[in-house]
């Protein structure tokens, strides 16, 4: 199978999960990084339904391999899944691996292959209130703040495995997916590039808060509350009535503004180690 087949029945195999699972079993910068041939595809057949997604080295931040696997929901059960994972194990000894949607099949697989939970990753939900404003400091990202908010985006998830470490070309890319809209992105411009930034993803019914960050020496002055106060008037020009985001489930900060905001528990996704 060519490189681009090869890619379009990984597309391919991903939208059938995510259609039957309600949640992607490969996530956005895995697909990214896929397409720009940064990680390696790996069909465990060549039937497309049983593929995993591979990072190692930088892709990978420099540590254990990073995998995200899925399996057709029509050929579940048939042993497809712990195959591709022993293949996995046997080329990586050591790997880590997302879960999303912390489902029983994924929980079962990784105990059959000895992995451990290291992190769980909280999906929550919150109904978008009607009456929320945008306030007036804020504004729609435009293409000159590139740099400044790949800068903004670095401080306030320097310690983040993943979202720390995205790049101007994982902006751009994003940017240039058909769910973005520039319009979409609020930035709060400070005295020395952006102070913080909001990103919204509308996803069918639902809009997901793709990513809040706050610059560290804003943090506390109530901006992360004026930026979700933006993104529900945002969501609500939108036309939805429900909110999506994901958030690390020890960052207390973080949980302590978005349950403010009636955002409850809606499903997890767990990282899990092996070696």
């Amino acid at each position: 199978m060519t490189d681009a087949a090869l890619l379009a029945a990984l597309v391919d195999l991903v939208e059938r999960c995510a259609a039957a699972d309600g949640a992607s079993p490969v996530n956005d910068q895995a697909l990214l990084e896929a397409r720009r041939g940064e990680r390696t595809i790996v069909d465990l057949d060549g039937s497309g339904d049983a593929m995993a997604v591979v990072a190692t080295g930088e892709a990978a931040g420099g540590a254990a391999a990073e995998v995200e696997l899925a399996v057709a929901p029509e050929r579940r059960g048939a042993g497809l899944g712990t195959r591709l994972g022993e293949r996995i194990a046997a080329e990586h000894p050591a790997f880590e691996a997302w879960a999303h949607g912390d489902l029983p099949a994924s929980r079962a697989l990784a105990e059959r292959l000895g992995m451990q939970r290291i992190r769980t990753l909280l999906q929550l939900r919150a109904p978008v209130p009607a009456d929320a404003v945008v306030d007036a400091r804020l504004r729609p990202f435009v293409a000159a703040d590139a740099d400044a908010w790949v800068a903004v985006n670095a401080a306030a998830f320097a310690t983040h495995p993943e979202q720390g470490r995205l790049t101007a070309r994982d902006l751009a890319d994003r940017r240039a997916e058909a769910w973005h809209d520039d319009a979409n992105l609020l930035v709060a411009p400070g005295a020395d590039g952006l102070d913080g930034y909001a990103w919204i993803k509308p996803e069918g019914d639902v809009a997901e808060l793709y990513a809040l960050g706050v610059a560290p020496h804003a943090q506390g002055t109530g901006l992360g509350g004026i930026l979700m106060q933006a993104t529900f008037a945002r969501m609500h020009a939108l036309g939805h009535d429900t909110a999506h985001l994901y958030v690390e489930g020890d960052n207390e900060p973080a949980l302590g503004l978005y349950r403010s905001r009636g955002f409850v528990d809606h499903a997890r996704d767990v990282r899990w180690r092996r070696g």
